[in-house]
C-alpha cells in the first residue's frame, strides 16, 4: 500500500560545502531546470565559475549535488541569498532550508546585518524568517544588477528580506 501524499518524507543526507570549480557544471544544470522553468532566473555558466566563491553546495550521498544557493555582498550591511536550487528529488527533506541556514551563518561571520532574496518561492522562504519588502528597499540591487536583466521592467520577482540574528519564523 501506498503512503499517504501528506506523510512526511525523512530529511536528507546531505553535506553542506564550500563550493568548488569541479562543481559548477552541476550548478548550472540544476540552475537551469528552473530557469527554464521560469522559476528563477538563469546563471551563465561564465558568471558561475567567476562567482564560485559565493556559491554552497549541498552534496547527498554519494555525491550527488542535491542543491546550491549563493550569498552575495550588496553592502557593508546587507548581501544577497539568490540562485537557491533544490532537485526535485531532494524538495521537501531539508535541503533548502540548510542551505539558508548555511548562508545566514556566513553573513553572521561577515558581520552582515541584513540578507534579501528576489524569489517566486514565498512561501519557502517565509517560514524560513524572511518577510516581504518593497523593492525600493533595495536601491543597491536595483541599480547595480536589476537594470541589466531582461525583466527589469517587468520583474514579477517578490523581494523579502530577513535580520541576521532573526530564526526562522
Amino acid at each position: 500500500m501506498a503512503a499517504p501524499l501528506t506523510a512526511k518524507v525523512p530529511p536528507l543526507a546531505v553535506t553542506v560545502r564550500q563550493a568548488r570549480i569541479k562543481d559548477v557544471p552541476a550548478m548550472a544544470d540544476l540552475i537551469g531546470v528552473f530557469a527554464r522553468q521560469h522559476q528563477m532566473l538563469p546563471r551563465p555558466l561564465g558568471e558561475l565559475y567567476e562567482n564560485v566563491r559565493d556559491f554552497f553546495v549541498a552534496e547527498s550521498e554519494p555525491g550527488g549535488l542535491a542543491g546550491t544557493v549563493a550569498l552575495h555582498i550588496d553592502t557593508a550591511t546587507i548581501g544577497e541569498l539568490k540562485a537557491l536550487a533544490v532537485a526535485e528529488s531532494a524538495q521537501g527533506r531539508g535541503v533548502g532550508r540548510r542551505l539558508v541556514d548555511q548562508v545566514m551563518a556566513e553573513a553572521a561571520v561577515l558581520g552582515l546585518e541584513r540578507i534579501f532574496c528576489l524569489t517566486y518561492q514565498v512561501d519557502f522562504f517565509s517560514r524560513q524568517g524572511f518577510v516581504k519588502v518593497d523593492r525600493s528597499r533595495l536601491p543597491e540591487k536595483v541599480w547595480s544588477e536589476c537594470v541589466r536583466c531582461h525583466k527589469f521592467l517587468d520583474c514579477d520577482e517578490v523581494a523579502m528580506w530577513r535580520e541576521v540574528s532573526a530564526g526562522p519564523a
